[in-house]
């Protein structure tokens, strides 16, 4: 496997560490981008990498993508990330999640480890008998989903102000993909603005059921991308932003919450030539994550509130900056990123 530091993902982090536990079988690599602002923060992973210089490189790319994130949203926490390296059949024991949980627990203090892909609620329960620098648990603010569903919404009121003139949404067509804990809970706040929504999810029934709740229109899940619209708001899977699907939106603003919506990094460019305004997808979901780091500093309820409610302000920032220099938004969101972590 080459050096991890010589990586395109290596951006200077501070620590990247290698955890092994013979006896349960553990695997994993704990990445620490930046603790400038805060302690490293961000979720743990359980995958099978069918090479796990793979895994090193998710482990690099996500805690950056953290720091980032938190830096925005304007939390006390700097950037992590824990990858647990499955084996082929996927073997995950109490053990291996306790002997993970010590790892973290060593590292005193330095990265707060949350849910992510594969790790359950119940997981999180295990891992946190074993260490105390743990995130997101129940009695920590519950389900994140209402968080980030709220500032989705929030965001998308503040791109329709900017690119359409007003965040009035009465009427404003609006197609949402995915409609989840999130994305759900971002169509209830628009249909209760009165926009005229079109709803999509790989799971037909439930965008069936949903659409049939708030009084809106739904399309197949491969379609909704291409509809006529003013906004389209992606909230399923990454990725979705390639040529050919930005080529097809017939829309003014893209704003929605799913991860890594840029295929490779470099259709922002593809957006703003065609005119579209596009809302970086790590500032306008960053509710969730405000919820759930809300005990490094014992932010309440209403502080909790506050800080979702400047999402919009955090998007403007960016946009007004994309004006002033040309570049799209993508890019300097992460600029402001780096400045608010001193890189």
């Amino acid at each position: 496997m080459t050096a991890f530091w010589t990586e395109s993902d290596f951006d200077d982090h501070e620590q990247v560490l290698f955890v092994r536990d013979a006896a349960s079988g553990l695997s994993g690599i704990i990445a620490i981008h930046s603790m400038h602002l805060g302690p490293a923060a961000g979720g743990t992973r359980f995958w099978h990498y069918a090479d796990p210089a793979a895994g090193m490189r998710d482990a690099l790319r996500l805690s950056r993508g953290m720091s980032y994130k938190n830096a925005m949203a304007g939390l006390p926490a700097g950037g992590g990330k824990a990858v647990i390296l499955a084996d082929e059949n996927r073997t995950k024991t109490p053990e291996m999640l306790a002997a993970f949980a010590r790892a973290v627990e060593g590292l005193g203090g330095q990265y707060i480890t949350a849910q992510d892909v594969n790790i359950t609620q119940e997981d999180m329960l295990t891992i946190a008998k074993y260490t105390s620098h743990v995130g997101g648990m129940p009695d920590q603010g519950g389900d994140p989903g209402p968080y980030t569903a709220k500032g989705i919404y929030l965001g998308i009121k503040a791109a329709a102000k900017r690119a359409l003139g007003t965040d009035d949404l009465k009427g404003v067509r609006i197609a949402v993909q995915g409609v989840g804990s999130v994305g759900g809970g971002t169509a209830r706040h628009l249909a209760a603005d009165g926009a005229d929504l079109v709803l999509a999810d790989m799971n037909a029934d439930r965008a069936k059921a949903l659409a049939e709740e708030l009084g809106a229109k739904t399309v197949a899940a491969d379609e909704v991308l291409a509809v006529e619209a003013d906004i389209v708001s992606p909230n399923a899977l990454g990725a979705i932003l390639t040529d050919e699907s930005i080529t097809a939106l017939n829309c003014s603003v893209v704003a929605g919450g799913a991860n890594n919506q840029l295929a490779t990094g470099n259709e922002g460019k593809l957006l703003q030539d065609r005119g579209i305004l596009y809302a970086p997808d790590y500032v306008i979901n960053a509710g969730g994550i405000i919820t759930v780091l809300r005990h490094i500093d014992g932010a309440d309820e209403d502080t909790i509130a506050a800080r979702v409610a400047r999402i919009p302000e955090r998007l403007e920032q960016v946009w007004q900056e994309s004006e002033t220099t040309g570049e799209t938004p993508d890019v300097v969101a992460d600029k402001i990123a780096q400045r608010l972590i001193g890189r």
